[in-house]
């Protein structure tokens, strides 16, 4: 089984700044689009929440990149390309595995920090250069971007359930305590484990600590059938889901 920690949303490099924390809860905001896909941050309610955090730089109306995509029925859908689809097929990437997605979020004046706020266990995997006209469709109605305006060749579409966060649980922040965004504080198996991307000797610091990368969307931890991530894995779903 695998484990990927799934970059998204809002950041310095994409969009301007960091999501916002809400009412106690976390807001992913999608990253602008730089063609049409029929969603913009308007259509989402998200114009006063984008502006805010992109300092005006973002506005309502700009086209947005809405993926992962949660569903009602408490699915998710999500798409992916190019060398980072080519990183998961690497990485043997198959159902039973969990996107766990985390992004930059920033509560009112607070240091920005890394937090999960969503997760994705997968069902099917769809390559979209394959995939049947009536599913393609579906994935169109649903609004996914990567169905509207396929990017490449090696488009791929992951589904299954998944959900977001209903709270900013200090169980889902990734950043230790205290530093920048990028210094995690991480389980203690995940050292043994590893993490793609993260190969550097010096990147693992005392007291389980991870300098983890600036750049990159998927860092996946292939955790086999061992018991503790596992159950690691099992609180943080059950702390996204709680309501």
């Amino acid at each position: 089984m695998r484990i990927i920690f799934s970059r998204k949303g809002f950041d310095s490099a994409s969009g301007g700044g960091p999501s916002p924390i809400i009412d106690g809860r976390p807001v992913s905001l999608p990253i602008p689009a730089s063609v049409s896909t029929g969603v913009s941050y308007a259509s989402l309610g998200m114009e006063t929440m984008v502006e805010n955090a992109s300092k005006g730089r973002v506005c309502a109306e700009m086209p947005c990149h809405y993926d992962p995509l949660f569903t009602s029925q408490g699915t998710c859908l999500f798409g992916q390309v190019g060398a980072a689809q080519t990183h998961l097929a690497n990485h043997k990437i198959r159902t039973g595995d969990v996107f766990l997605f985390f992004g930059l979020f920033r509560e009112k004046q607070e240091k920005p920090h890394h937090r999960i706020f969503g997760y994705l266990r997968i069902e099917e995997i769809v390559p979209l250069h394959e995939c049947p006209e009536e599913k393609l469709r579906f994935f169109a109605d649903q609004g996914h971007p990567h169905a509207l305006s396929p990017l490449g060749n090696n488009d791929t579409i992951y589904c299954g359930p998944g959900t977001t966060a209903a709270h900013a649980s200090p169980a889902l922040r990734l950043t230790a305590q205290d530093t920048k965004p990028s210094l995690w504080a991480i389980p203690s198996w995940l050292k043994h484990t590893g993490l793609s991307y993260h190969h550097k000797p010096e990147r693992w610091l005392r007291g389980n600590r991870l300098q983890s990368v600036a750049r990159g969307q998927e860092f996946v931890a292939n955790i086999g059938r061992r018991k503790t991530p596992r159950e690691w894995l099992k609180t943080i779903i059950k702390e996204i889901e709680a309501t």
